[in-house]
């Protein structure tokens, strides 16, 4: 059985949509839990009155991304778990993709789906990350044209819709409470990396995404989150030597977005992001000593850019 976990905070006006979009799956054995972060809109009441047969976990404060999922993750029954963001419309065959793979490839501890806006252009085909610590969606921004329907191996999955194999996650462990929001697929892919587990890209699990439901874009909230882990999941997580000679790069790219944000209104969401990046750095050491490493440097390079090539927007997508 695959489970399904969508996690919510006041996205009431959205889970019609994607709650729907999973009741019309061909793929039967699978079971939907809502977690809801203490939201005020109604959520649990619309989910209760429209979609019964949806768990429900119901959290007392709001846990974040991280610390919503976990509870249903811990919730959840299934040999498989599908994480699932609640601003998501699925395709009828998504969730029978994703388990067709998984299930074709033992190695396989993750799958990463093809996620597009709602215009159709691409949100993500999968993670990529660079020397710098930049980590971003393959394709964002990109008009669709096929150039991403290939099975193929990648480095991670967007947690926005992604499925995990519960064995490898009763290995490595769940995301990262720490990082609240933001980043936790990366240090979670990255962990299942280091402890030998790989990621398909499922193309034919198509998923529209609206992106930014739930904690806006480009937002304090997510100025302040994003740029705080992702000093954090490098600490953590990069092999010695790569974290060493990356340290100009690591550097520059933390110094550098901070007039970047300035200059657009979001000052003391980047500076506070950085000074608490740095008060959690030994928190991050220390968790880095717990991680299991069982593959070579090489493994991990293999899949690190030298220059990070973020999409940027050409539209506003609705």
């Amino acid at each position: 059985m695959i489970s399904v976990v969508v996690t919510n905070y006041n996205g009431r006006k959205y889970l019609a949509d994607c709650l729907s979009s999973l009741a019309l799956q061909t793929y039967r054995d699978f079971e939907t839990i809502l977690v809801d972060n203490a939201s005020t809109d109604g959520s649990v009441e619309f989910v209760e009155e429209h979609y019964p047969e949806v768990r429900i976990v119901r959290n007392r404060e709001n846990l974040g991304f991280a610390g919503g999922t976990n509870a249903g993750i811990r919730a959840a029954r299934g040999e498989y778990v599908l994480t699932l963001n609640n601003d998501t419309r699925a395709d009828s065959r998504f969730v029978e993709h994703l388990g067709n793979a998984m299930d074709a490839d033992p190695a396989a501890g993750m799958c990463a789906a093809k996620m597009l806006f709602p215009d159709g252009s691409i949100n993500s085909t999968g993670i990529c990350i660079s020397r710098s610590g930049a980590a971003w969606d393959r394709g964002m921004y990109e008009p669709d044209h096929g150039q991403y329907d290939r099975p193929e191996e990648v480095f991670g999955p967007c947690a926005g819709a992604a499925l995990y194999r519960r064995e490898m996650l009763d290995e490595v462990g769940l995301f990262d409470e720490d990082f609240f929001c933001y980043m936790e697929d990366v240090d979670l892919a990255f962990r299942a990396r280091l402890a030998g587990w790989t990621c398909r890209y499922v193309p034919g699990a198509q998923v529209y995404h609206y992106h930014g439901g739930t904690a806006g874009v480009g937002t304090d909230f997510a100025v302040y989150y994003g740029n705080r882990n992702v000093v954090w999941y490098v600490m953590k997580n990069f092999p010695s030597r790569l974290l060493v000679t990356s340290l100009p790069w690591i550097l520059g790219r933390n110094l550098a977005v901070i007039p970047y944000y300035a200059v657009r209104g979001r000052g003391w969401a980047i500076v506070r992001s950085k000074v608490d990046a740095v008060r959690g750095i030994p928190r991050m050491l220390r968790k880095r000593s717990t991680i299991r490493r069982k593959v070579p440097d090489s493994v991990i390079k293999r899949f690190t850019q030298t220059w990070s090539n973020i999409g940027r927007p050409t539209h506003v997508a609705s």
